[in-house]
């Protein structure tokens, strides 16, 4: 926008002198537009479509796992491991207090369902109706959050068998991190990179309500809960970092800590 307002105030500083002068019969005429010569651009080949069959799919993974280390999602994992960190000192609390508690069991009992249902059913029903009505976007969308699904749930299972952390109920040594968080937050943040916020912000908002519903049922720590919507939104920006947003949302470094950046940039799709 700037660059625009820039441009157009420089045309008017240009153009002014050369109106008045015009008008004072000192100026020459301007050249008839007839005589300029016209130069035509080739427009090109038109853009390669997105390939998203089966094969293709499987390729991208294998790429999806060969991004995973980077700067931002280094930051968002220290950010998230500190969220995680501050969360754990109030896990017993949260425990005592929620867990098992029969109103919020009964408020947040759907989640446990919206939590399967949703982020895989959702993710395999777009791209089978994107392929099955030959709509490109839409399987290609589809394709990114299967594809976020399958690196969600991979970094959970290496940290889950690699931490061996118990679960409030004791009844298994897989705490760490949580698994319908990491899965719904997956979702909620490919379907930001592709749709923007308008579409994203219901996502998040039930994201948030499944990672929730693991409290009452003390099958999860809060801090488990924190660390699992890290994990969905590191593999949802890692399987759609080529991808454009109307606002994308960064984690940097600032002197003294991290800061959350939000910049209104717009990329061609």
């Amino acid at each position: 926008m700037k660059s625009i307002v820039a441009t157009t105030i420089a045309c008017v500083l240009l153009y002014a002198p050369i109106s008045r002068a015009q008008e004072n019969g000192n100026a020459p005429e301007l050249a008839d537009e007839s005589s300029v010569p016209l130069v035509f651009q080739p427009a090109g080949p038109p853009p390669t479509p997105m390939h998203t069959g089966l094969k293709a799919m499987i390729k991208s993974i294998g790429r999806d796992f060969v991004q995973l280390p980077s700067k931002e999602n280094l930051y968002w994992a220290l950010g998230g491991g500190a969220g995680a960190l501050a969360a754990h000192q109030g896990d017993q609390y949260v425990s005592d207090h929620i867990g098992g508690n029969p109103t919020a069991d009964a408020f947040f009992k759907p989640g446990l369902v919206i939590g399967l249902v949703v982020p895989i059913g959702g993710s395999v029903a777009t791209y089978a109706w994107g392929r099955l009505r030959d709509e490109p976007k839409v399987s290609h969308v589809g394709s990114d959050l299967i594809q976020s699904q399958v690196v969600a749930q991979a970094l959970t299972m290496a940290l889950k068998y690699t931490t061996r952390r118990e679960r409030p109920d004791q009844s298994s040594l897989d705490s760490f991190p949580s698994g319908h968080a990491a899965s719904t937050f997956a979702f909620a943040t490919a379907l930001e990179r592709h749709l923007g916020w308008k579409y994203a912000v219901p996502a998040f908002a039930g994201a948030s309500y499944v990672a929730a519903s693991r409290l009452p049922s003390n099958r999860h720590w809060f801090s488990d809960v924190v660390f699992g919507a890290t994990v969905g939104i590191i593999a949802g920006r890692t399987v759609t970092s080529r991808e454009a947003q109307p606002y994308p949302v960064s984690l940097t470094a600032v002197p003294g800590g991290a800061a959350i950046m939000v910049s209104p940039r717009r990329f061609n799709r």
